[in-house]
């Protein structure tokens, strides 16, 4: 998607106090079947700029495809747009010498609301018809800190989100309602094998879903 410069320059002045790199814009169609929103990209996704392009992004497209989804047909975005990142000092086992990486990391409430013009414009700009959420990061930018993916996945929730207030520095509650399925991180099964008949459900809900708006 292209955003308009002014608020692509709004979202780099709400964030430049944070350890975040890159910019990977939101892609997909507008009125797509679905919207994702997932949690930030990571350090594939700031090279080439497609989201979900590492390990995680080929479980989510496996997931897709098993109910007919596609990136040609899903409009793909996340709570933050940059790279969070952290910086850890560590002795490499070769040479013994001490390096400083900045590997991946979660991003937190400061950086997600930072960013919230960003996903405000998308929703006003795809009307999605349903969204599945990926993970506790999107889940909670949309519908707040009580929802927890491990107890409320595969869930249909029909109603208003958090949307940036007026002020700019908190949320408040949409009068646009929307259709939101919460779903496990892709790289959820990574951690834990055992999620994989909880994540196929989820899944199977969704589909479902999507084919009765299609009627």
């Amino acid at each position: 998607m292209d955003y308009p410069d002014k608020l692509v320059n709004l979202v780099a002045e709400r964030s430049k106090d944070f350890q975040l790199e890159g910019f990977v814009a939101g892609q997909g169609p507008l009125q797509p079947k679905l919207m994702l929103v997932g949690e930030a990209p990571g350090r594939n996704e700031i090279v080439n700029h497609i989201p979900f392009s590492g390990a995680a992004g080929k479980e989510l497209i496996q997931a897709m495809a098993s109910i007919g989804l596609t990136r040609d047909n899903t409009y793909i975005t996340s709570a933050v747009r940059s790279r969070p990142y952290k910086i850890v000092e560590r002795v490499t086992k070769r040479t013994q010498e001490i390096e400083i990486v900045y590997p991946n990391r979660t991003p937190n409430k400061k950086e997600v609301l930072a960013h919230a013009p960003i996903l405000d414009y998308e929703l006003a700009a795809v009307q999605p018809k349903i969204i599945a959420t990926l993970g506790n990061i999107g889940l909670q930018r949309l519908l707040g800190p009580k929802w927890q993916i491990s107890e409320r996945h595969g869930e249909v929730y029909r109603g208003p989100v958090l949307e940036l207030s007026a002020e700019q520095n908190n949320y408040r509650i949409s009068e646009k309602e929307y259709t939101i399925v919460p779903l496990f991180h892709p790289a959820a099964i990574f951690y834990n094998r055992s999620l994989s008949e909880k994540i196929l459900a989820d899944w199977l809900t969704l589909g479902n879903l999507l084919k009765k708006e299609e009627k």
